[in-house]
């Protein structure tokens, strides 16, 4: 004898399956910041805390830069071309991310990339001149590319109303490690010195720290990531339940949709800047104002750790805006926040002073920070059948820019006596 169950019950079982509120889609309606409950939270954690350790990698070198100058007489020229190949090389890496991310899903994507990259993060400590610099950072840097896997698993794991918040938190947590590793590894590199190593010798033991990081996260991604609200990708394909699409219509749509490029190039003006004052900004201090390596180590990472809230802020008022004032709202307030940026971002090549210098970086860095979240509020609804293709549009676009802004900044250290942050007045 067969039972008819209504659907009403059908829908209420579905929903228990879940610790949060869902849609139709099994995506999260909910972002509850501090649980960590499966799948939705696990992964938003398991994603932040993994792409963070690739920015602790990544950018693990510059607060050291005084002293592996100097142990491997590198030129500024030789400094300026190994910051260029930090970001560049992950290009290569978001090209195939994208790819990943659509036939293996986030989760294998993502760990596979780091456990590939962890390595160069080793054989930093056994590098002895500036090519051999220059390549670690080049393939070190292509753990960055977990950016599209992180901003790809929050989109297949939120609905639209709190999908800017769910990207910016976790992009804005993840960037947060480039300001965590100004804190770090001059804490370590102290430490490992006190101990009685010589300079030159604690800066090579000090990588270990960042490579052991990223490999857990990996393991842990592995272990306890989820791709979907409803399993993992090749399950889910196996039983027809994820809709399998041709890459080269999906490559069509997305290149030929405008809006993905506008997006791109905005996403290149804020992130691309803030990367490049990242990988800059410990050795200005250093040089500029005459500080010592862990003060000018602090002042950096306050540069980065503004993360913390002002990335997921921006997703949030992204949300809000959404809500009140629907697209339109969205696009009003990124246009605001990036303009700001740009303000402030002026004023910072005008004031020579220490403590005027600080403050404007810190303003600045809540402007530009918050427009990379307001981005990652915008990107899902471009289109969800091209969505990792834009992505890695926002990836690409980034990497221009950041060679660029990077290439600015050398040739004005290289041939003039101006601050770095005089790059962005002369333009």
């Amino acid at each position: 004898m067969e039972v008819e169950i209504p659907g009403a019950a059908v829908k209420e079982s579905e929903q228990q399956k879940f610790a949060l509120p869902v849609d139709s889609e099994h995506k999260a309606t909910e972002f509850r910041l501090f649980s960590i409950a499966k799948p939705h939270m696990r992964s938003f954690h398991l994603s932040w805390i993994s792409f963070f350790s690739c920015f602790v990698s990544s950018f693990a070198a510059p607060p050291l830069l005084p002293i592996i100058r100097d142990n491997l007489n590198l030129t500024a020229t030789d400094i300026g071309n190994a910051g260029v190949a930090s970001v560049s090389g992950a290009v290569f890496a978001r090209i195939a991310m994208g790819t990943a991310c659509d036939l293996v899903g986030p989760r294998l994507a993502s760990a596979s990339l780091i456990l590939l990259t962890a390595p160069f993060v080793y054989f930093t400590s056994i590098i002895n001149s500036a090519t051999s610099y220059l390549l670690v950072r080049f393939f070190t840097g292509f753990s960055l590319a977990t950016f599209v896997s992180t901003q790809f698993w929050m989109s297949s794991m939120f609905s639209a109303p709190v999908v800017g918040s769910a990207n910016g938190f976790a992009g804005g947590w993840g960037n947060l490690g480039g300001g965590a590793t100004q804190l770090i590894m001059p804490l370590v590199f102290s430490l490992i010195r006190d101990i009685g190593a010589t300079k030159f010798t604690a800066w090579r033991i000090a990588f270990f720290v960042p490579a052991m990081f990223q490999m857990l996260t990996a393991f842990s991604i592995l272990i306890f990531g989820q791709d979907m609200p409803d399993g993992n990708f090749q399950r889910l394909k196996k039983s027809g339940e994820k809709a399998k699409d041709e890459f080269s219509r999906v490559v069509y749509h997305g290149i030929t949709n405008y809006r993905g490029w506008i997006l791109a190039l905005t996403y290149g003006y804020c992130f691309g800047v803030e990367l490049t004052i990242d990988n800059i900004i410990a050795e200005y201090f250093y040089d500029r104002f005459n500080l010592k390596l862990h003060t000018a180590g602090i002042i950096a990472a306050s540069f980065g750790l503004a993360n913390l809230f002002s990335r997921p802020g921006g997703g949030y008022i992204s949300d809000v805006m959404g809500k009140r004032f629907g697209m339109r709202g969205r696009l009003w307030a990124l246009w605001l926040c990036q303009t700001l940026a740009g303000v402030f971002c002026i004023i910072l090549g005008l004031v020579g002073s220490l403590g005027v210098s600080v403050l404007v970086m810190i303003i600045f860095s809540l402007f530009v920070q918050a427009a990379c979240g307001m981005t990652f509020g915008i990107v899902p609804f471009v289109s969800r059948r091209c969505l990792s293709l834009y992505f890695f549009f926002q990836s690409k676009s980034l990497q221009f820019f950041i060679s660029t802004f990077k290439l600015c900044f050398s040739f004005f250290k290289m041939n003039t006596d101006k601050t770095p942050t005089s790059c962005y007045h002369s333009r």
